[in-house]
Formats: C-alpha cells, sequence, structure tokens
C-alpha cells in the first residue's frame, strides 16, 4: 500500500498507523530495511521530528529496530510478536513451550470446528512440508512446517486463539529452523500424518495428543542437552 500524505492532526499517531499496517501487511518484509527518513518525510508530508518520534514508538513496541549506521528493520509483524520475541530471545525452550500450549489445543478444537475445506488446506499443506523435508530443503522445511502449523490452528476457527498464534508467527519460524537438521536421515523427521487423520476424523484427544507429542520430543531432547551441559 503507498504511504498517503496526513492531516495535521494527531500527526505522530497517524504515521505510526500507516507504519504499522505497512509492516502487518508486508510491504515491509520482516527482516528487511525501511525507508530512509528523507524519503519517509516526503512521503508522508510531515518533519523529520514526527517520522523520528513515530519510528520511535514503533521501536520501543517491537516492531522496528533502529541500527545505528545501518538504517531501521522490521524487527516483527506486531506488537505482540515484538514482546514475543523480547520475552523469548534465544530461549528455544520457552518459544516450544507456549507452542505447545497453543498447537494442542488447536489440535483439540480443530478435530471438531474443521471444515472440508480446512482438511482440504491441511492436506495441501501437509504434502508440501512432507515434499521439501524429502529434499532436505531447509528453507522450505521452515515456511511449509510453519505454514501447516498455522494452518491447523486457524482450522480451530477460535479468533483469539488464531490471533495470539499469528503473534508468535516469527519466534514458529524460527524453532522450525533451529530444530530441523539437514544432515538427519529423512526417515528420523517427525510425521504430521496421524495429526492431520486425527483432526479431519473428529477425534479431539487424539488430535491434542499427536500435537503435543513431537513438541514433548523436542523439549525432552533439550532437557537432556542440558543436563549434559551442567553435568
Amino acid at each position: 500500500m503507498p504511504l498517503v500524505t496526513t492531516t495535521r492532526t494527531g500527526l505522530v499517531d497517524q504515521v505510526i498507523a500507516q507504519m504499522r499496517e505497512l509492516v502487518a501487511s508486508g510491504e515491509w518484509p520482516l527482516g528487511q530495511r525501511i525507508p530512509p527518513e528523507a524519503e519517509l518525510v516526503n512521503a508522508l508530508g510531515v518533519g523529520r521530528n514526527t517520522v523520528r518520534e513515530a519510528v520511535r514508538a514503533l521501536a520501543h513496541a517491537g516492531l522496528l529496530e533502529v541500527r545505528q549506521g545501518d538504517g531501521t528493520f522490521v524487527r516483527a509483524t506486531s506488537e505482540l510478536s515484538g514482546a514475543v520475541s523480547r520475552l523469548c530471545d534465544t530461549e528455544l525452550r520457552q518459544v516450544l513451550e507456549v507452542r505447545r500450549a497453543l498447537e494442542v489445543e488447536s489440535a483439540r478444537l480443530a478435530a471438531n470446528a474443521r471444515t472440508e475445506a480446512d482438511v482440504a488446506d491441511l492436506e495441501i499443506a501437509l504434502r508440501e512440508r512432507d515434499t521439501a523435508l524429502a529434499e532436505r530443503d531447509s528453507e522450505r522445511v521452515v515456511r511449509t512446517d510453519s505454514r501447516f502449523h498455522l494452518r491447523l490452528v486457524e482450522a480451530s476457527h477460535n479468533p483469539v486463539l488464531i490471533q495470539l498464534y499469528q503473534g508468535i508467527s516469527e519466534a514458529v519460524l524460527s524453532s522450525v529452523a533451529t530444530t530441523f537438521d539437514p544432515e538427519v536421515p529423512p526417515e528420523r523427521d517427525v510425521s504430521h500424518t496421524e495429526l492431520l487423520e486425527a483432526v479431519r476424523d473428529g477425534h479431539p484427544e487424539r488430535a491434542a495428543a499427536e500435537a503435543g507429542g513431537f513438541l514433548d520430543e523436542l523439549l525432552a531432547e533439550f532437557t537432556s542437552e542440558d543436563e549434559q551441559h551442567t553435568t
């Protein structure tokens, strides 16, 4: 979406709202540098101080990151995601624990609430994930695995749960990237076939167990690694 000239009322709030929308919509992609200050000033029709105040506010909220001498970059797609990133930082265990809480309940709800369209989308998402796994394509694995889990949460049709999960989307991507090892033989990859079948067949408790099972395995692995480092 293009930037538009603001009116003179609540300039900072208007600039913040426009920048937030550009981030949320993906117009300013995650990890990318936003336009320089001079360009923003011209596009928005406001002063440098207004732009700087808006950038500071969004940086404080965790959406932007100001790197001295390098520019300002998109750090998160929402305030919630920014807060999660600050709280979790590099603590993978915490991200996995949050994922487990949200994904288990999502699977339970999805088993009752899913539609035929949801099941069809999940089947496509799972095929794409499994293809990426077979080809040991790390980038595609991260993208397709995260997409499958997001689609599963969306199949719960609980808007609050969906929004919460979307808020940790960057943390989910990071956790998948960290836990996937392309050097590990494909036969050791976690299968989500039974999870999909449980949701498709309308078995909430089985779906919840499948959703939590592989995350429990990952958490157990990190517990074992932590114990080894402390002995």
